[in-house]
């Protein structure tokens, strides 16, 4: 999510349709920083990679942690950016802290290329020690790593009174709004984007960065349908075998349960974040959720986990090797880190280094009519006039210090900048599963025949053939029966109340 301001904490099981206020292109771009109750600062010893320790409290900048960015350890380029080299297009989201547009080049290197532009309010990140520390951490997070599943930054640049960065834009829109729209996914549908983001996740290991923050609003798809993992903000950096810290901040329903706790924790909340946003892709919610904030936390650390009985063998036995309380003996906490999660029996079947190459076909590719296409992102933002408010206010020479060293350019990310879009008609993607969600089957091939060719327009009569027909009535008959044994599940019912309930579904 390209968020410019992140989700509220919300109340027991999370409206998919309810709890998406906010725009789709927003949580690279995190505006709206400051989480006073989730993301408070640490208030225990830290240790830090030259091995002296401060304490935190979150009341001045000597206090915060440190992200140290100088003139002389950023790429600069040779290029002057400023705004008037971007052309406004659509607004993507909105906050507190500033905007994030739609904007194309206009001048220079890459000129005519669309990016997503976040802009940030000096003035009101200043206000907040954490804000500006997060500010800047994301920053210099997203200039170091180079991942083909982690968004790229390609400028960041300042005026008097803003911030700039300039992110790859990612028309695919978020994989929250893939999921809102399937319900659940088809364990082989679930198994692409975890195997993709668990390489993401694994390469931010390498580099002593812990990512905190998974959930399906901070993955995006780019146009091709895969992954790209957003919103660095809650990151923390060097940490290493050993090194653990201890900051509460997430998103309640996907926390670990030692970052509740406050007992200190390292990379191993990742993978039980990754356990959370697998159960959700596969029933419909996370594992544990209660009526509010007290109780949802209660159940994570207390409640057993529940696990719906369609699911296959292998994805039980992930699901209860990832979400084990004990940090020390869950998988992907020792010392093969990602690999530990990848060699599991329910990615058996990922070729790893196609996955990587992005050679291997994702579930859902976008349908996208030009390189500008806003069609997977809320409209309640795209339809606005894109505007950028005037830069009228001043910060005195102190408060600009905080920010130096924020100019980058990236010229090799721009060399390579080639996605190439299939500006095709639009038509309903075929569904690429026909067995039950009780076993993963491979992608059913279909004929060039059975499906109708050219576009679908509002109130045409495009007829639709016997396969398709046949299909779309048993998918809707599957997630119905799903539906029926997940709500049976959560209520204890007895086997012949749901005996009856599914024949009356079905009937």
């Amino acid at each position: 999510m390209y968020y410019i301001s992140r989700i509220p904490p919300r109340e027991g099981v999370r409206s998919r349709h309810a709890g998406h206020a906010k725009s789709t292109m927003a949580g690279v771009f995190d505006i709206d920083l400051d989480q006073p109750e989730e993301n408070v600062s640490d208030d225990e010893l830290e240790e830090v990679k030259d091995g002296r320790c401060f304490e935190v409290n979150g009341t001045n900048m000597d206090d915060c942690e440190k992200i140290e960015i100088s003139e002389d350890n950023v790429n600069q380029g040779t290029e002057n950016i400023r705004p008037e080299c971007f052309e406004l297009l659509r607004v993507l989201g909105k906050g507190g802290y500033g905007k994030v547009f739609q904007v194309r080049k206009v001048s220079g290197a890459g000129s005519g290329k669309i990016f997503a532009m976040k802009v940030l309010k000096k003035a009101m990140i200043v206000r907040n020690a954490k804000d500006t520390a997060h500010t800047k951490a994301e920053r210099n997070i997203l200039e170091e790593v180079k991942h083909p599943f982690i968004v790229d930054l390609i400028y960041a640049f300042q005026t008097g009174g803003k911030l700039y960065l300039i992110l790859e834009y990612l028309s695919g829109g978020e994989l929250f709004m893939q999921l809102e729209r399937e319900g659940i996914f088809m364990e082989d549908t679930a198994c692409f984007y975890l195997a993709e983001i668990s390489m993401a996740l694994g390469h931010l290991h390498q580099k002593g960065i812990i990512y905190r923050d998974l959930k399906p609003e901070n993955i995006m798809l780019n146009n091709q349908g895969h992954v790209k993992l957003t919103d660095f903000g809650l990151c923390k950096e060097s940490i290493h075998d050993g090194t653990v810290t201890h900051t509460f901040c997430g998103t309640i329903e996907y926390m670990a349960p030692e970052i509740l706790m406050r007992s200190g924790h390292n990379r191993a909340v990742d993978w039980w974040s990754l356990g959370a946003l697998m159960y959700d892709m596969l029933t419909g919610a996370p594992p544990f959720t209660g009526e509010n904030r007290k109780k949802t936390i209660d159940k994570i650390l207390k409640c057993k986990l529940n696990l719906p009985p369609y699911l296959t063998q292998e994805a039980r036995d992930l699901l209860k090797r990832l979400l084990k309380r004990n940090a020390s003996s869950r998988l992907g906490a020792g010392p093969g880190d990602a690999t530990e999660v990848q060699t599991h029996p329910f990615f058996r079947h990922v070729n790893w280094d196609d996955l990587l190459a992005r050679k291997v076909e994702p579930p859902f590719k976008p349908f996208l009519q030009s390189a500008d296409d806003v069609s997977q992102f809320d409209s309640k933002f795209t339809s606005q006039t894109p505007v950028d408010s005037p830069d009228d206010s001043t910060l005195s020479e102190s408060a600009n210090q905080v920010f130096l060293g924020f100019t980058y350019v990236a010229p090799s990310v721009l060399e390579n900048i080639k996605e190439k879009f299939s500006f095709e008609p639009k038509i309903r993607s075929p569904r690429r599963f026909l067995g039950s969600p009780r076993t993963p089957v491979s992608p059913v091939k279909f004929s060039g025949d059975c499906w109708p060719r050219g576009p679908t327009l509002p109130g045409s009569s495009t007829l639709q053939s016997p396969t398709e027909l046949a299909m779309e009535v048993l998918v809707f008959l599957l997630k119905l029966i799903h539906l029926s044994i997940h709500i049976y599940t959560r209520l204890k019912k007895k086997k012949k109340k749901l005996l009856f309930f599914l024949l009356n579904i079905v009937k």
